[in-house]
């Protein structure tokens, strides 16, 4: 491991000042960062600790909501009675996406802003336009079972490997950080990632300094919640498929869905064609295979991904009858 200076932050307004080099990254608990500065992917100059920051509480919000500070850990968020009662598809997520050790340490902010797992990532001797910028991409012709069908491009193909970020797309999250300069910002979740593009190295807005302080959710939507997770073993693995949905059904006919899913994109995706297909329908297996149609109406094979295709169609296919008692 690269050596690099530590500093602890008293306030998130010091933490941003003590952010002061290109170099500098925060920590909370660094389930993922760690590994990566061990594999030497990571080599910050400095580490800025934020973990004894007062962004570790649960509120609830004027307009029925909740604020979640960035530090609260994965195993709190999942077992708020709120969280559980309110917003079942989002603790659902939780407990799918690791081990209960890493869910005790991980925080809420930290998971927002995971880095893939792709194979090539990690290998410091492959090629990665992620890790790289400018040396090519090994996924595309390589091992690639666990990465993307949707979103992709000639420079990358990684999938983003958050469950919890696919639940909080689902519920139309809103982050909230804190600028190097004092700024605050509100992001909405749908804007705060970006896709690979040619600048695959940049995979969120968030500016250098810029500090994740709260996550926003909107009141409880109406509709049955499920989270549904196909991965190659039972636990601590990552998702091949997983779908996020959200679906009210009033009079037999679905009035509004909301759908996000993980294992396919570079992001938590989410398409809006995928939710028309469904809405004003009655929740037949024709409505559900044409919201199928659109979700992978785009899709991508690159040799051993390509059974995500028609994985993602059944897993899809299979959540829908579950939330509509199809």
């Amino acid at each position: 491991m690269k050596t690099f200076t530590y500093e602890k932050a008293a306030t998130p307004e010091a933490a941003v000042k003590d952010i002061d080099t290109i170099g500098a990254k925060f920590i909370a608990g660094g389930t993922n960062l760690l590994d990566l500065m061990k594999l030497q992917v990571e080599t910050p100059d400095k580490l800025v600790d934020i973990s004894r920051l007062d962004l570790a509480k649960i509120e609830e919000r004027e307009d029925g909501g909740l604020t979640i500070g960035a530090l609260v850990p994965n195993s709190d968020l999942a077992a708020d009675a709120r969280v559980v009662e309110k917003y079942e598809v989002l603790s659902r997520a939780l407990l799918a996406g690791a081990s209960g050790q890493l869910r005790n340490k991980a925080s809420t902010g930290g998971n927002l802003l995971q880095r893939t797992r792709c194979y090539y990532f990690y290998d410091t001797a492959a090629a990665c336009n992620k890790r790289e910028p400018g040396s090519g991409c090994s996924a595309i012709g390589g091992f690639n079972r666990i990465l993307a069908v949707l979103g992709t491009s000639e420079h990358c193909i990684a999938t983003h490997p958050s469950d919890m970020a696919v639940a909080m797309r689902a519920l139309d999250a809103t982050i909230v950080t804190l600028k190097a300069d004092g700024d605050r910002r509100r992001i909405s979740i749908h804007d705060f990632y970006r896709l690979p593009g040619d600048t695959p190295q940049i995979e969120t807005v968030l500016e250098a300094g810029e500090l994740i302080t709260h996550i926003e959710l909107p009141a409880p939507p109406k509709g049955k919640q499920a989270y549904r997770k196909v991965r190659d073993r039972a636990s601590y693995a990552f998702a091949l498929v997983s779908v996020a949905a959200i679906v009210d059904v009033q009079d037999g006919v679905i009035a509004s869905a909301s759908l996000a899913f993980g294992g396919l994109g570079p992001m938590p995706w989410r398409n809006p064609a995928v939710e028309a297909a469904l809405v004003g329908k009655a929740p037949t297996d024709e409505a559900f295979e044409a919201a199928a149609t659109a979700l992978l109406a785009d899709a991508k094979g690159y040799g051993s991904n390509d059974f995500k295709i028609p994985l993602a169609r059944r897993t899809l296919i299979a959540t829908l009858r579950t939330v509509t008692g199809a």
